[in-house]
């Protein structure tokens, strides 16, 4: 893989901390022992010693708790493994109309809360009106927030529900990444360096994609097809980060 299609799928070559987070984070419990991690980083070119180097610090950091000679995540990136696994599933078609509206009340934050504030937002797969007013269709539960926030849920009146989502969303643009990420996962499956780095970017695409109701999409609408193909590259590569990690 070149550097300009480095570029264009969005995910650098692993280091041993991006690894261990990818990993991780693909798992439905996100555990594995330190050996199994050290044993990973081979194919990836990565020294055992940079791997337990970063071990120590992402436990320093607050990342990753470790017990019984096992790492698992902690803190704020179990809020992006639930937001990544949620993405992995189809919306429900279930929409009544309704909108979740987000708006901030407080007169001024700090730059760290309204970076935590955005990330929290964008998790919850809310678009962003304008600053401070984030909404999306009320379709999925809605966002857990402190205080300072306001949240309504209800119908809209004035706007077009279609046109509202695609400013809120470009929606030509997500369908475009999708037919490419499609086209990567099946230029990816013999390598698993590159066939992680390709799931890195589905993953995290799917993170992001706003999971909008059926009714508000196009009818050729590749996210979902995106979807249903991932689940089975991901079993591949589970089955080949395995043997990595027995070897």
């Amino acid at each position: 893989m070149t550097e300009r299609e480095h570029g264009k799928l969005g995910v650098r070559p692993f280091n041993a901390r991006s690894l261990v987070l990818s990993v991780l984070l693909g798992l439905p419990t996100p555990r594995l022992p330190g050996p199994s991690l050290v044993r990973l980083a081979k194919p990836f070119g990565i020294a055992p010693g940079t791997m337990r180097t970063a071990l120590s610090r992402m436990v320093a950091r607050g990342e990753l708790a470790a017990e019984g000679g096992s790492f698992e995540l902690l803190g704020r990136l179990l809020e992006r493994k639930e937001a990544q696994d949620i993405g992995r599933r189809p919306p429900e078609d279930n929409w009544d109309g309704s909108w979740w509206i987000v708006a901030i009340t407080t007169p001024s934050r700090t730059i760290a809360e309204r970076r935590e504030f955005r990330a929290h937002m964008i998790n919850a797969r809310m678009g962003e009106l304008r600053p401070d007013t984030w909404l999306r269709p009320a379709n999925l539960a809605g966002s857990h927030v402190d205080r300072n926030v306001a949240i309504v849920r209800g119908p809209l009146t004035g706007d077009d529900p279609v046109e509202l989502v695609n400013r809120l969303w470009s929606l030509p643009a997500i369908r475009a990444r999708s037919r490419y990420l499609l086209g990567e996962m099946d230029r990816s499956h013999d390598d698993l360096p590159i066939a992680m780095r390709t799931a890195a970017a589905v993953v995290r695409f799917l993170r992001e994609e706003p999971l909008l109701p059926r009714s508000l999409t196009p009818s050729d609408w590749s996210v979902d097809e995106l979807r249903e193909r991932y689940r089975e590259f991901d079993r591949q590569l589970g089955r080949a980060v395995q043997l990595a990690i027995a070897e």
